[in-house]
């Protein structure tokens, strides 16, 4: 059962005893139990690491009762605040067109016109001001499950953007699109699939043709679930780009970076001696990570149920179920970055392998490289905390797509060359 302490008295009661007795009693004894090194949930992190995977993950383990703590943006309204860059972004309806409106119609869901979010080191710059000269872009598809966490600048995610602004010396600013998120019961049912997909094809379609952004000045980026959006984003810019002469659909972008990408719905990578079984101890996801993720796949899969993530590439890309037959050639150059420690991590190496199949290893036009940060958490890099390795992904990152504008060079790293 998940959020059935959702309602008052009960939310605040919960809320409060979790406060007072982690404050009081949960954190001295995390700190206590993580100065022995041997103690710690992998022996190369520090004392500091160790509390707050432990703080997150109970975190994590409340809110699977509560729901959200508080509210956050969502793509009803644009939030302001200090700094915020908010734009409506039309619907796209005259780009959806054979699977993508099938599909729709099939879950009763429509375009919307949603908010995005723009983040740049220019706060002069106004909201969708046209591309100057070099300017490069990258367009961030955010993660959380499909059913939680936000485009807006103040989410965890944003992190994301400002690292790799501060990295990357070529790309002056990213964009985010605020995409429906999915609901399910003991809430409304809303915006299952292919909601999310409707608002990334209309959020790529507005850089390109409402600002003046050329495709081979955008990196496309997706982290967790983001990550998942992008790569089916992606097919779907690729399996139509010539699909009728009146279908003006984008070209595909410059690059594709996928971080810690939830590449398989389905059940393929479960079982024991797994990194799901493995890894979701020590990961902030946390002791019911399984019954979270169990009610995203419900939400998002809404009306086709969980049997669709077994035999579609547009959800499950990685699956090693053999109906899904997803092929990659034709995508554009990419970079996967994983954490060795997260529990996504089977399903990440099989995309990894796929995709190097059709596509080749390099960082050339058309191929894959491959990160993966030893001892590190899923989507480890909207942490600040998580260094060295956050730093030392960022600047991996940014290798990657600097390379891109400038070099034709052939192997990038992985975990044998890393």
């Amino acid at each position: 059962m998940v959020y059935e302490l959702r309602e008052q008295p009960w939310f605040g009661l919960y809320v409060g005893y979790q406060v007072v007795t982690t404050t009081l009693f949960r954190l001295p004894y995390w700190y206590l139990i993580s100065y022995p090194r041997s103690w710690r949930p992998r022996v190369s992190w520090t004392v500091k690491r160790s509390v707050l995977v432990k703080l997150f993950r109970h975190l994590f383990h409340v809110t699977q009762k509560t729901g959200a703590l508080t509210s956050f943006p969502t793509h009803r309204a644009i939030r302001p605040g200090p700094g915020v860059k908010g734009v409506w972004v039309e619907a796209s309806p005259y780009l959806i067109t054979g699977v993508l409106l099938t599909m729709a119609k099939a879950a009763n869901v429509t375009v919307a016109h949603v908010p995005g979010y723009w983040i740049d080191n220019d706060e002069m710059l106004p909201a969708g001001a046209p591309p100057q000269p070099g300017d490069k872009v990258l367009y961030r598809l955010h993660g959380g499950g499909y059913f939680q966490l936000s485009a807006h600048p103040t989410d965890p995610t944003a992190n994301i953007a400002r690292g790799i602004l501060k990295y990357s010396p070529s790309i002056t600013r990213t964009f985010s699109i605020e995409y429906r998120l999915s609901t399910a019961e003991p809430y409304k049912p809303e915006s299952p699939f292919p909601a999310a997909l409707l608002d990334a094809v209309a959020g790529y379609d507005y850089l390109v043709n409402k600002i003046g952004f050329d495709p081979c000045d955008i990196v496309i980026a997706g982290d967790s679930a983001g990550g998942n959006l992008a790569l089916a984003l992606i097919r779907y810019l690729r399996d139509y780009q010539d699909y009728h002469p009146n279908l003006r659909l984008p070209r595909l972008p410059a690059g594709l970076l996928l971080l810690s990408p939830w590449a398989d719905l389905g059940r393929s990578h479960e079982g024991p001696n797994t990194s799901l079984a493995n890894f979701y101890s020590t990961d902030y996801t946390g002791s019911r990570g399984v019954e979270r993720v169990s009610y995203s796949k419900r939400a998002f899969l809404g009306p086709f149920g969980f049997g669709l993530a077994e035999r579609c590439e547009y959800i499950s890309p990685a699956s090693l179920n053999p109906y899904v037959r997803a092929r990659f050639k034709g995508f554009p150059r990419t970079l996967i970055c994983s954490g060795g420690a997260e529990p996504l991590l089977d399903s990440i190496r099989t995309l990894w392998w796929k995709m190097e199949r059709d596509m080749g290893p390099g960082i050339s036009a058309g191929q894959v490289s491959y990160y993966e940060a030893e001892d590190s958490l899923h989507d480890h890099v909207i942490f600040p905390w998580h260094e060295p390795e956050n730093g030392q992904t960022l600047a991996g990152i940014a290798e990657w797509i600097e390379q891109g504008w400038t070099t034709k060079a052939s192997v990038f790293f992985s975990p044998s060359n890393r």
